[in-house]
């Protein structure tokens, strides 16, 4: 016979089961559309990290250029900090799915998300674009006016697909917006030949709405991407304060970043190569008299 006692204990332990499970339900259903869950917040700062980059650029490089009051130390500075910005915004934009996964998320998450990308990711980039035409020596303004207005309506695509299109979990399809707008900065800060960056970035908006798959940065793939920013603010600093090696340091990581954009693409074309061989052996294998 079963004891009395074991029972009681049994009983209880499956009333502190149940408890459990109904605040962890709790704590992950959605709140109200009125309420702002903390992942919320992340996502608000990232807004604001994209608002004051594109008025870091505005105050800082484009009016003392229209002006004539700017001078390199001045545009460099605000050029980092604007850029600066955005990679706090893509930390930003890094955490707060993670805080939703762990915490209750809001009714408005996935909207909130969406503008504060098109923010940041979107508006903000093409917005470097733009002025890197104006202030550029060899720049043409209408053409740049023209590359940052594909880089807005790949950004716009590309999120409206994010919210439609179904893709196997972990992969995104398409270059993700915060890499993509930190391979078209990484592109304005290296300086290149006017016509060659323009190249450039609109091959970048083209990896956006591609079907080219990327990992989603989950586990030790956000941990390295995090580094990768510390990092990168490191070398920014660095190149805003004028420090011995400053220059090499910016255009080192502005070189990675965009080798690093270019990974997947390059993995993708490996990848068809190999196959069109295998299949091309197999054929001439088959046609081969036995």
């Amino acid at each position: 016979m079963t004891d009395p006692e074991t029972l009681g204990l049994e009983d209880e332990e499956t009333a502190i089961r149940r408890r459990r499970w109904a605040r962890d339900r709790e704590l992950r259903s959605p709140r109200s559309p009125q309420t702002l869950s903390t992942a919320d917040f992340l996502t608000l700062g990232n807004a604001v990290c994209g608002f004051l980059a594109i008025y870091s650029m505005t105050t800082g490089v484009l009016i003392p250029h229209i002006t004539g009051d700017g001078t390199t130390p001045t545009n460099r500075h605000s050029a980092a900090m604007a850029v600066t910005l955005l990679l706090l915004g893509s930390m930003c934009d890094l955490f707060d799915g993670l805080v939703a996964r762990k915490l209750r998320s809001s009714a408005l998450g996935a909207e909130l998300d969406n503008l504060a990308d098109l923010t940041s990711f979107g508006i903000a980039p093409a917005y470097f674009v733009a002025v890197w035409g104006m202030v550029s020596p060899d720049g043409n303004q209408r053409v740049s006016a023209f590359i940052a207005l594909t880089v807005l309506l790949a950004v716009v695509l590309r999120l409206a697909r994010f919210s439609t299109v179904k893709m196997r979990p972990g992969v995104f399809q398409g270059m993700p917006c915060p890499m993509g707008a930190m391979t078209v900065i990484a592109i304005v800060l290296l300086n290149p030949p006017f016509l060659l960056g323009m190249i450039g970035i609109f091959g970048v908006a083209y990896l956006m709405v591609s079907r080219i798959e990327y990992p989603k940065p989950q586990g030790l793939l956000a941990t390295a991407t995090l580094c990768w920013i510390v990092v990168s603010i490191g070398c920014l600093g660095a190149w805003a304060a004028g420090l011995p090696g400053g220059d090499v340091l910016l255009h080192v990581g502005a070189s990675a970043q965009i080798a690093l954009a270019a990974m997947a693409p390059l993995l993708v074309i490996r990848r068809k190569v190999n196959q069109k061989v295998c299949d091309v052996r197999a054929r001439r294998a088959e046609s081969r008299p036995s």
